[in-house]
C-alpha cells in the first residue's frame, strides 16, 4: 500500500491521527479494510496421523544453546494438552498449533501426536558446504524411514540451492518404499547469508521501510529466524505432507499453505514492514507472541484459520 493511500486514512481519521507519520496512518487503514477470504481446500491426499517422531539432523556447527532453542520449540508443539497448560502460559505455542488441528476436522485422519525423536550431528559437513535438493533428501533419510518428520537444520555457513534467493526453508516427503515414507523439513540459519530476508523482523529487511529491528526472544537473530521458518514448515508438513493436502485453490505449483498464506503477519494490525502488535519481555525488551516449553518465548507466524478463512494471530 502506497504512502499516499495511507495519507488518505490519516485525513479520514484526522482527530485520531493528527501529526502522525504516514506509516502510522497506514497501520490504522489496515484495520478498516476487510481482507479477502483465504480458502484452504482439502485435495484428499493422505495426511499424517497418530504418533509421529520429529528427528533432528544438525548439519554444520550449532552450539548447544542454539540446539536447545529449536528442540524446546518442537517440545512446545509435542506437549500433551494438560502438560502444555501447566508449562506454557498463554498465549502459547501449544495453543497456536491447535489451529492446524482444525484442518483435520474436515478429514478422516487423526491429528498427529508429535514427539521428540533422535538427533544426528554432522558437524564436519560430510556432503560439503553447498547442498542441492537431492542432498537435503539424503540428509533427511538419516532420520526414521516412516512415521516421522525429519528436520534438516543447516548452519550459518552452509549454502543451499535457493536459500535466500527464493526460500528460507522447505518441506517435502520421501518417495514411497517398502520401509515406508517420511516427511521432512529443511530450514537454514540465515544469520550471515540473508538475515534481512529470513530473520525479519529481528533484522532490517532488504527492501521496504527500514524500521529498527526487534529484539529476538532467544538473543540469537539467526536461530530465532529459524524458528519462524520452522514453525511455518512444520504446519505445512502437518496440513500438506505429500503435496496434495490442504492448500489454497489455484496454487498447486507453488502452494500457499496455512502459514505461508500469512507470511509477514505475527500480530494484530500487521502490514508489509510491520509485524503487528506483539508482546515485549520487560526484562530483555525482546518481542514475542508465544510462550513455549521450559520458559521459552518465541515468535510464530499467523496461520489461516479454516473457521474464518483469515490469518489468525495469538492474542
Amino acid at each position: 500500500m502506497a504512502c499516499s493511500t495511507a495519507s488518505l486514512a490519516a485525513t479520514l481519521l484526522a482527530f485520531a491521527l493528527m501529526f502522525q507519520a504516514c506509516v502510522a496512518g497506514r497501520r490504522r487503514l489496515t484495520a478498516l479494510v476487510q481482507e479477502p477470504a483465504i480458502t484452504m481446500k482439502y485435495h484428499k491426499a493422505a495426511l499424517l496421523s497418530g504418533p509421529i517422531a520429529v528427528n533432528f539432523i544438525w548439519y554444520g556447527d550449532f552450539t548447544a544453546p542454539q540446539r536447545a532453542v529449536i528442540t524446546d520449540f518442537v517440545s512446545s508443539l509435542s506437549a500433551a494438552p494438560r502438560a502444555a497448560a501447566q508449562s506454557q502460559p498463554e498465549p502459547s505455542v501449544s495453543t497456536w498449533f491447535k489451529t492446524a488441528r482444525k484442518y483435520y476436522d474436515t478429514s478422516k485422519a487423526r491429528f498427529p501426536a508429535l514427539r521428540l525423536g533422535s538427533h544426528a550431528v554432522d558437524r564436519n559437513c560430510s556432503l560439503g558446504r553447498r547442498l542441492t535438493e537431492r542432498d537435503l533428501l539424503r540428509l533427511a533419510a538419516r532420520g526414521a524411514p516412516s512415521r516421522a518428520i525429519n528436520l534438516v537444520l543447516t548452519a550459518a555457513d552452509v549454502a543451499v540451492d535457493g536459500f535466500c534467493a527464493s526460500r528460507c526453508g522447505t518441506h517435502g516427503a520421501s518417495p514411497r518404499s517398502r520401509a515406508g515414507r517420511f516427511a521432512y523439513v529443511w530450514v537454514g540459519n540465515p544469520a550471515s547469508q540473508c538475515p534481512g530476508q529470513c530473520a525479519w523482523p529481528f533484522h532490517q529487511p532488504v527492501y521496504g521501510p527500514q524500521a529498527p529491528p526487534l529484539t529476538p526472544p532467544n538473543a540469537d537473530v539467526g536461530v530465532d529466524g529459524m524458528v519462524i521458518s520452522l514453525a511455518s514448515m512444520i504446519v505445512g508438513t502437518v496440513t500438506n505432507p505429500f503435496g496434495n493436502g490442504f492448500y489454497q485453490e489455484g496454487s498447486a505449483d507453488a502452494p500457499l499453505e496455512a502459514a505461508t498464506a500469512c507470511a509477514g503477519v505475527y500480530g494484530k494490525g500487521a502490514y508489509p514492514g510491520y509485524a503487528g502488535a506483539l508482546l515485549v519481555d520487560p526484562a530483555s525488551g525482546a518481542s514475542f507472541n508465544a510462550n513455549g516449553a521450559h520458559g521459552r518465548k518465541y515468535l510464530v507466524p499467523a496461520l489461516v484459520d479454516p473457521d474464518t478463512s483469515s490469518c489468525a494471530t495469538l492474542g
